[in-house]
């Protein structure tokens, strides 16, 4: 038995095949049965007749629920009449490879609506839904292109630990657990590493990876786990080099997913993937202050003075959609009492880093910098933010002995499928979604 996927059913029209699949839809009838079959590359009705012959076949489909798996075999028909492709499949033979529970725990037809946290509970049965799956066929052609640009500038891609025995970056939302009598906690980024990366000299590196935070947060675009994508080069000049690798990158990759999946992505999901043009926009913090003033918006109470408030983003997003008809936009120079002490300030400013956040459709997306690379002046600068120098050594040794001037950033990838596909929620874009109250499935 050699099978064929529902998507080559066309190409064998007169011809006896066998396809694999769910039963996605069951319909018995007085003279004739049908069941629509659908395997990850499409949908095909496959019909069978009632009759002394087709008996047994006829007692199976009486009895199939939907979302069972099935193998049918039989001969391809072409006719135009038939609303699903202009094909059917004229049944031979039927094996009923698992039989589902006669009542689905979801409704997969969408006919009614079924609370998010439910499917989440029932997710391999959500991730049947032939939306997922484009969903997940957009992320392999995202991570894919992502892969091909990085290769093509030169990028070698590293894997860092995750697990640490000291704290990453702020030391805040840490995952602690237990390591052979020891304390032991999860990474929050990679972003030591890749930074160690740089003083080993291996110039340009990148990596997408597993990230955890402690953050107690219940919002659509927060995760406990999540995957990152952290990029780090070596010899720039200022954090506009970063910028400039980061809006090429993402134009790549965003050419890559709308040539192969811009139509099924509208079909499907009702989104439109909009290949950004160059350069994208940017701001200063201060000339986007006073954007968001122009624009009266009031930043509410407990925010941030030198940073961003959600709604500011939004603001600030759709003053450029409107003014320059772009959905990015790079913010730039960020307060050093918003910044991590690695992040370079400038020699004349030192109240400024050379930094910036990129916001996508309202939504920040990204994180970079130029870093700082000489030791006394970072040593200096995490003293000034109070940091306790012994559990750095070992970071900060990586800039004892000669390390290049360098700068990175850091992006959400689950983030960016949620803006790029329009969804209300990262967690409909991520696999498996983890949560402060969501350890299964």
């Amino acid at each position: 038995m050699q099978r064929t996927l529902v998507r080559d059913v066309g190409e064998h029209v007169g011809e006896v095949v066998t396809v694999q699949g769910f039963a996605q839809t069951v319909r018995d009838q007085k003279r004739v049965q049908f069941i629509v079959l659908r395997d990850h590359t499409g949908m095909v009705q496959v019909v069978i007749e009632r009759s002394e012959e087709y008996a047994r076949f006829n007692e199976l489909v009486a009895n199939l629920a939907r979302e069972s798996a099935v193998q049918v075999t039989g001969l391809v028909v072409a006719d135009p009449h038939i609303r699903l492709g202009g094909l059917e499949i004229r049944l031979q033979d039927l094996q009923v490879v698992s039989l589902a529970d006669p009542v689905l725990p979801i409704d997969l037809s969408e006919r009614t609506t079924t609370m998010i946290d439910k499917r989440l509970d029932w997710r391999f049965l959500d991730l049947r839904r032939p939306e997922s799956l484009a969903i997940f066929q957009v992320q392999t052609t995202a991570e894919h292109a992502m892969r091909e640009f990085w290769l093509s500038e030169g990028f070698i891609e590293i894997h860092t630990p995750k697990l640490m025995g000291v704290p990453s970056e702020s030391g805040a939302e840490l995952f602690e657990l237990a390591y052979f009598g020891e304390t032991a906690y999860l990474a929050q980024s990679p972003q030591f590493y890749k930074q160690m990366a740089m003083a080993a000299g291996f110039d340009r590196v990148f990596e997408i990876g597993p990230a955890f935070r402690a953050d107690p947060s219940f919002t659509p675009r927060h995760a406990t786990e999540f995957t990152s994508v952290d990029v780090e080069m070596s010899w720039i000049e200022s954090h506009e080099d970063v910028m400039a690798l980061e809006e090429r990158w993402l134009q790549y990759v965003l050419q890559a997913v709308q040539a192969k999946h811009g139509e099924q992505v509208r079909e499907l999901l009702g989104a439109e993937i909009r290949v950004p043009t160059l350069p994208f926009p940017r701001f200063t913090m201060a000339q986007a202050q006073e954007i968001l003033r122009r624009e009266g918006h009031v930043p509410p109470p407990g925010s941030k003075e030198g940073d961003l408030d959600p709604q500011a983003e939004r603001v600030l997003s759709d003053y450029v959609r409107r003014e320059y008809d772009h959905e990015f936009v790079f913010v730039t120079d960020y307060s050093f009492a918003v910044r991590p002490f690695y992040h370079m300030r400038y020699g004349d400013r030192p109240d400024t880093t050379k930094s910036f956040d990129l916001l996508w459709k309202g939504v920040e997306i990204t994180t970079g910098a130029q870093r700082e690379h000489r030791y006394e002046v970072l040593v200096e600068q995490a003293q000034e933010k109070g940091l306790n120098l012994e559990p750095l050594q070992f970071y900060l040794n990586f800039f004892r002995y000669g390390c290049p001037p360098h700068g990175g950033y850091g992006f959400g990838l689950v983030r960016m499928l949620m803006l790029m596909l329009n969804q209300d929620s990262i967690r409909e874009v991520t696999f498996i979604h983890r949560g402060p109250t969501r350890l299964m499935p």
